[in-house]
């Protein structure tokens, strides 16, 4: 059984960091390109950012680009999202996705999600 289980939200201040984790189950994860999506609310899901396989490329949205950082252990089937110089703006709710092949056949796995509040 597939599982992605996004933990790390919750409220920060702004200015403040949050580190965002999501571990992987029932696939081949060091096989996989991982993504952080976020959606608030009236909006569209957005790509916030992205990691290939191996780790040796990452790929960051706009706006959060020089704040993020994506990262992942393969040991641990697990990656991560270091969140620094919040913003209010980035309230959300964050998802995890594993994009690749299962015998073939492109797949898309979503975790549950996981809020953060960046409010004083």
């Amino acid at each position: 059984q597939v599982q992605l289980v996004e933990s790390g939200g919750g409220l920060v201040q702004p200015g403040g960091s949050q580190r965002l984790s999501c571990a992987a189950s029932g696939f081949s994860f060091s096989s996989y390109a991982m993504r952080w999506y976020r959606q608030s609310p009236g909006k569209e899901r957005e790509l916030v950012a992205a990691i290939s396989s191996t780790g040796g490329s990452t790929n960051y949205a706009d706006s959060v680009k020089g704040r993020f950082t994506i990262s992942r252990d393969n040991a641990k089937n697990t990656v991560y999202l270091q969140m620094d110089s919040l913003k209010p703006e980035d309230t959300a709710v964050y998802y995890c996705n594993a994009v690749g092949l299962r015998v073939g056949v492109p797949v898309n796995y979503w975790g549950q999600g996981t809020q953060v509040t960046v409010s004083s």
